[in-house]
């Protein structure tokens, strides 16, 4: 056996979706392995941050911790914000995954935000490369979405895919191996979990976190509710009082503090299809608009754009693996993988 044949062999070669919200890790014949929040935990210090956790028990103490430790998402609106710490996730995640010989090092696919920059690209191979791997190769979110929502890509057939994940929503026309037409905007369940928290701040002058944030856009989240709505009991604290209360929060006050973000990925789907060759648009219609991502189980959100643009909507078979599972999908065909990865 050769010596690359024989490190492919021994090295689990893997695939990444460094969300601004989650990481999920692939391994090739294993599967999902890893399913952790992109939270990092660190001890501030003049000479250098230590690393208190990462992933799970990082996020637990987001919005928690005293004045030299910080909880810190790595990832903003798709892209590396800090490398330093983004390089010790993906080196905790690696290893974690990766229980072999340190001397192995696998191959790596890691999904991008389709508007990154050549400068963030070099951001992501160099953290990924600190952090143990052999190779990296880059695929950017829609492709990666479109792969493992089942789509036929290297047909000339058109699919559309609308990847909308927590930093970024990303729209993408693909055939034949290649973005027909793309676009990516920033936002995504993020900037809805911000909009929840300034809602509720203005209306009911109650102050709450992140985490209780995302757990009400879960629970009671839709873009079109009707009566009865639903509701969810919220902890706060009061912004007159001071004092910690409960108040009681229905999904239309959550489909008014999020509409501004809803409003945008139904204009980033629209300009989509405003931009579109006419032999490609021919074959949405016929397909229709497969959605991906968290951002896909947002209720009533499939029907909204339907109704905006009269296409049928199909949410994939499992929107918040679906980036992870096609990069995962791209490592078992090279030649594939190498078309399709960003250079």
């Amino acid at each position: 056996m050769a010596f690359d044949g024989l490190l492919n062999w021994m090295s689990s070669d893997m695939a990444i979706d460094l969300g601004t919200a989650n990481t999920l890790v692939f391994v090739r014949g294993k599967g999902i392995v890893l399913r952790e929040p992109s939270v990092v935990a660190i001890k501030k210090d003049v000479k250098s941050n230590k690393v208190l956790a990462v992933g799970i028990e990082a996020k637990k103490m987001l919005g928690k911790t005293p004045e030299k430790k910080l909880a810190i998402r790595p990832i903003k609106d798709g892209v590396i914000a800090d490398f330093e710490i983004t390089e010790a996730m993906l080196r905790y995640f690696i290893k974690k995954v990766h229980k072999r010989s340190p001397l192995i090092r696998p191959r790596v696919v890691i999904s991008v935000p389709s508007g990154i920059t050549q400068v963030e690209r070099r951001a992501v191979i160099e953290s990924a490369e600190s952090a143990g791997a052999r190779e990296v190769y880059l695929i950017e979110e829609p492709m990666a979405a479109a792969i493992g929502a089942g789509l036929p890509i290297t047909e000339p057939t058109a699919s559309m895919v609308v990847d909308i994940g927590g930093g970024t929503t990303e729209v993408a026309v693909i055939s034949l191996a290649g973005i027909v037409y793309s676009n990516s905007v920033k936002v995504g369940g993020d900037k809805m979990d911000e909009a929840i928290i300034s809602h509720i701040k203005r209306r009911f002058n109650l102050m709450i976190g992140e985490q209780v944030a995302e757990k009400i856009k879960i629970a009671i989240g839709n873009v079109m509710p009707e009566e009865p709505y639903e509701n969810i009991e919220v902890k706060g604290r009061d912004l007159v009082t001071g004092i910690p209360i409960n108040i009681s929060i229905d999904s239309s006050e959550v489909n008014i503090a999020i509409s501004e973000q809803v409003a945008q990925i139904l204009d980033a789907v629209k300009n989509a299809l405003e931009n579109t060759p006419p032999e490609v648009a021919a074959d949405i219609v016929d397909r229709g608009i497969v959605l991906t991502g968290g951002g896909a189980l947002l209720k009533n959100l499939d029907k909204l754009i339907m109704k905006d643009t009269g296409l049928p909507i199909i949410i994939a078979e499992d929107p918040l693996s679906s980036v992870v599972l096609g990069s995962g999908k791209a490592l078992d065909n090279i030649d594939i993988l190498r078309e399709i990865a960003v250079t």
